[in-house]
C-alpha cells in the first residue's frame, strides 16, 4: 500500500450517528483499564454497565459495590446474559480465551491493546470475528488522544522523518508482555494509521532486565516512498526502566516540523511558508558569506501552536466502538489494523533479537 499524506480525523465522537438506544455493556478483567471502562459505561449517553467479570474476587467486589454491577461468575454466565457490548482487560495472554467464546454468540467486544501475544493468537482471534461477522474494535486509544487527532488534521503534510520516545519508570504492570507490545505499540498503530502502510524495512535493538522480554527498544522503521517518491523514516524508543515520563512525537516534511508532547497535551508547528521571508533573508546572507553565528534563532523563526482539543481520549474510543455497535458498521481500528499492529510489533522483536540484543 503506497504512503498517504495525514488526513483529517475521522475517529471523533462528533461523528457518531444519532441512535443512542441503551446499550448493555460488561467488561472483562476490570484491572486498571478495566476499571475505566466501566467508569465509562456508567457515564455514556445511552450505555450501560451490566456485570463484570475478573478472577480476583476483590476486583469484583469493588466494582459491585461502586456501580452495582452484577458480578459473573464465568464466560458462559457472561454470554448466557447477552450483552450489548464487551471490553475484554485481561492480560494480553488471555485475550483470545475469552474473545473467541464472545464473537461465537455474535457478542461485539473490544479488546484492549495488544490484539494478542504473537502472530497465531492474533490470526485465531482475527479468523474468529471473521466468522461471527460482529464487531471487533481494537483498543488503540492513542488513536483517540487529542494530540493524534490534531496531527492527523493537518492538510497536505507528509512527514518525511519522525521521532517517537514513550518512556516511563517501571510499573510492573503488563509485563507478562514486552515493551514493544506494551507500549511502543500505542506509535506503531499510530505510525501505521498515518501513513497508511506498514513498513518495508526495520532496523531495531533491545534490552531485557527483569525478564525474558524487553524492557527498552530503539526501533527504526523505513516505510515505502509515498507519491513524491519519497520514503518515511519513523524512530521510535520505548522503555519502562526510565527514570521520567514522557511521551513526544516530532514530524518532519519538507514545508513543516510539528512538535507535540501527549503528557502536557499540547503541541507547536513551525511551517515554511510562515517564514518564507526569514528564510530567504538568511539564504541571501549566507550566500554573501556573512558570518551569522550572532542570530537568535528561535527568535527568527515564527512558532504557532497545534490546535489540540481537550477530551478523555477512553471516552472517544468507547463511543466510537459503541457506535459502531448500533449501526453495525465496520469500526475505526478494526481487527485488521490491529492484527497490522502485532505484526510489526512482532518483526521489531525478532530483529532485535537478531540483531544480538541482550535478551535473555
Amino acid at each position: 500500500m503506497p504512503q498517504t499524506p495525514l488526513k483529517t480525523p475521522t475517529t471523533t465522537a462528533v461523528q457518531v450517528g444519532q441512535d443512542r438506544r441503551r446499550l448493555r455493556c460488561a467488561v472483562v478483567g476490570v484491572g486498571r483499564m478495566g476499571t475505566h471502562h466501566a467508569r465509562l459505561y456508567t457515564e455514556i449517553e445511552g450505555a450501560e454497565l451490566i456485570g463484570v467479570l475478573d478472577t480476583d474476587p476483590r476486583r469484583c467486589e469493588a466494582a459491585r459495590q461502586k456501580w452495582s454491577a452484577r458480578v459473573f461468575e464465568s464466560i458462559d454466565a457472561l454470554v448466557e446474559a447477552r450483552p450489548d457490548a464487551v471490553t475484554i482487560a485481561t492480560p494480553t495472554a488471555w485475550h483470545r480465551a475469552v474473545a473467541e467464546p464472545l464473537l461465537e454468540a455474535k457478542i461485539p467486544c473490544l479488546i484492549e491493546k495488544p490484539l494478542a501475544p504473537d502472530l497465531d493468537e492474533a490470526r485465531a482471534i482475527a479468523e474468529a470475528a471473521e466468522r461471527s461477522g460482529v464487531v471487533l474494535q481494537v483498543g488503540h486509544v492513542v488513536r483517540y488522544d487529542p494530540v493524534t487527532l490534531a496531527v492527523q488534521s493537518l492538510e497536505n503534510f507528509s512527514p518525511r522523518f519522525i521521532e517517537v520516545d514513550r518512556i516511563s519508570p517501571m510499573t510492573f504492570r503488563s509485563v507478562d508482555v514486552g515493551v514493544v507490545l506494551d507500549m511502543m505499540i500505542h506509535d506503531i498503530d499510530v505510525l501505521l494509521m498515518l501513513l497508511g502502510t506498514e513498513p518495508q524495512q526495520i532496523q531495531a535493538n533491545a534490552v531485557s532486565v527483569f525478564g525474558e522480554a524487553e524492557d527498552v527498544c530503539n526501533a527504526r522503521l523505513t516505510f515505502p516512498a509515498g507519491p513524491d517518491g519519497v520514503c518515511c523514516v519513523a524512530n521510535m524508543t520505548a522503555s519502562r526502566l526510565a527514570l521520567k515520563t514522557e511521551r513526544k512525537i516530532r514530524l518532519i516534511s519538507e514545508d513543516a516540523y510539528v512538535s507535540a508532547d501527549f503528557v502536557k497535551g499540547s503541541g507547536t508547528i513551525v511551517r515554511k511558508t510562515a517564514n518564507a521571508e526569514q528564510i530567504a533573508e538568511m539564504r541571501r546572507r549566507l550566500e554573501a558569506g556573512e558570518d551569522l553565528s550572532h542570530v537568535d534563532y528561535l527568535g527568527l523563526v515564527k512558532v504557532d501552536l497545534l490546535d489540540v482539543g481537550n477530551a478523555e481520549p477512553l471516552k472517544l474510543q468507547l463511543e466510537d466502538f459503541l457506535d459502531s455497535v448500533r449501526r453495525k458498521r465496520r469500526p475505526t481500528v478494526d481487527v485488521q489494523a490491529g492484527f497490522a499492529a502485532v505484526r510489526t510489533a512482532n518483526e521489531i522483536v525478532v530483529v532485535a533479537r537478531a540483531a544480538g540484543s541482550r535478551m535473555v
